[in-house]
């Protein structure tokens, strides 16, 4: 890597640098022998050599997209000038999947120990949708307990959440998105995040709650209680019989304390919003870092978003602890291409307009740098969304690159903790799941510093190296783990954020 003053290289073979800030027209670029011919924002990429129509554009030594036209040295390389072009892939199946050395210390936590095996790092009651129709009845349930001081008596007990969506009804009964949305409820339902639910349906939608429920406890430890809308006689009978359910389930959930516990209990789901030209360069290396740490103790996480890996799969596949796994994440690629084709959309309709006013160009690029999270550990497996993670190490849950959407997947999924980068400034939260904000850049953390957690800007601006900031991360991981607050949860997000995935036709 060769670092300048004001630009930075990231590989030997690349073939542009990326503006470390705001750049003038004219101004003389340090080991490029050339004069910026316009002026090129932070994040921004500029040509270091003569690149001509047709040539593959390379950032991190890999190509980034072709150019639609010739690109003198010193010139703003960007949506005008590059383009995604085609090119061969390489998947050189489990070619470098090499296990990361165990740590040598024990670590843990303070976390809430659930009669599963599992462990929570937060401690609260859901209020569980089956359908929108039952939303708003959810909601008065939450206000009415909040209301008449309910969860006074139990001080163990984080609040209460109600979680609603915007499906469960005029859907298929039987198709991938109806498995879909199963899959998601169910994984809310039994998350160790909630030390207890109530599932609440209207009646007559096509999520029955029977079926959810099933002919067995989904949560071992009893606190699962459940009703409809349609049986309790109406609105004013379910919120009355709610309160009743809930001083219920919180006597059980109440029970629960905080006691130290492995780190390998910690399941962390690894996500990038608003990005920026500077996300590959040090929040998302940051985490990659903190995530190798996370494996090394016998933790887990999950890398999502399939369609923002997209051009940088083969990166993936290449860590693989076999050819199956590899070949589970190809068929999640495949599957996106004919989802996209068959809706009339197109996978490099991503990056955003704030990604690509950030620096970024080509999902290609995009991709590169969003990899760049899961660090250098192997690839144990592949899940569909919402699928619960039964395996330790590095894993990949597919998903849409939508957030709120494919953060919805990994709790469902078992994440209990979510630590989200951001160059833009993404405000979220993911209860019953805490979540922390990495700024890629000083400035946007100076300016939205009461939403960011930790600055990862310094890796540039006051050249903090990756792998402190990375144990920095690790750290605070294991303090919000224990119970430290976000500046998300500070704010009291959450109530908005829960996304089922809606696949096939709304009828």
């Amino acid at each position: 890597m060769r670092k300048a003053t004001q630009t930075i290289r990231l590989h030997p073979n690349d073939n542009v640098v990326v503006a470390l800030c705001d750049l003038t027209a004219g101004h003389a670029l340090e080991g490029i022998n050339a004069c910026l011919q316009q002026a090129v924002p932070r994040g921004h990429k500029i040509a270091v050599c003569p690149i001509g129509a047709g040539q593959n554009l390379i950032r991190y030594g890999q190509i980034i997209g072709q150019a639609m036209a010739d690109i003198a040295p010193g010139e703003h390389v960007h949506v005008h000038n590059l383009g995604m072009g085609e090119h061969e892939q390489d998947y050189a199946f489990s070619s470098q999947s090499v296990p990361l050395a165990a740590a040598q210390e024990e670590r843990t936590f303070m976390g809430y120990a659930r009669a599963d095996g599992r462990v929570g790092t937060r401690n609260y009651i859901g209020i569980l949708t089956s359908v929108n129709c039952a939303g708003s009845v959810a909601r008065f349930i939450a206000e009415a307990a909040e209301k008449s001081g309910l969860l006074d008596a139990f001080p163990n007990i984080d609040g209460i959440v109600p979680i609603v969506h915007s499906s469960g009804c005029g859907m298929s009964g039987k198709d991938e998105g109806y498995a879909t949305l199963f899959r998601t409820l169910a994984g809310y339902a039994k998350h160790p995040n909630f030390g207890g639910i109530l599932l609440v349906g209207l009646g007559c939608e096509v999520m029955q709650v029977d079926a959810l429920v099933g002919d067995r406890p989904i949560r071992e430890d009893g606190a699962l209680h459940y009703m409809t809308i349609q049986a309790e006689g109406g609105t004013r009978n379910t919120i009355e019989k709610g309160l009743e359910e809930l001083r219920a389930i919180a006597a059980i959930a109440n029970r629960a304390e905080r006691s130290p516990v492995p780190v390998s209990a910690i399941t962390v789901g690894m996500q990038c919003g608003g990005s920026d030209g500077y996300s590959g360069i040090t929040a998302n290396p940051a985490l990659g870092y903190a995530s190798d740490l996370l494996v090394r103790h016998g933790g887990t996480t999950i890398l999502s978003e399939t369609s923002e890996i997209y051009g940088a799969e083969h990166l993936l596949t290449r860590r693989a602890v076999s050819q199956q796994v590899a070949e589970k994440l190809i068929a999640r690629v495949r599957w996106w291409e004919d989802y996209c084709a068959r809706n009339g959309g197109e996978m490099d309709n991503n990056p955003s307009p704030g990604n690509k006013r950030g620096g970024l160009t080509t999902i290609l690029e995009k991709s590169l740098g969003a990899v760049a999270k899961s660090g250098t550990a192997p690839l144990s497996d592949v899940y569909l969304f919402g699928e619960q993670i039964d395996s330790k190490g590095f894993v990949f849950m597919d998903s849409p690159g939508y957030d709120p959407c494919s953060v919805t997947g990994q709790v469902a999924s078992g994440a209990n903790l979510i630590v989200f980068t951001t160059g833009r400034g993404s405000v979220s939260g993911y209860k019953p799941t805490p979540c922390i904000k990495l700024a890629t850049n000083t400035q946007m953390y100076e300016r939205m510093s009461g939403d960011m957690d930790l600055n990862c800007g310094d890796i540039v601006s006051s050249g903090v190296s990756i792998e402190d900031k990375g144990r920095e991360l690790f750290e605070l991981i294991l303090r919000v783990a224990s119970g430290e607050q976000t500046r998300s949860e500070e704010l009291g997000f959450g109530g908005a954020e829960f996304v089922p995935w809606q696949i096939g036709a709304v009828m």
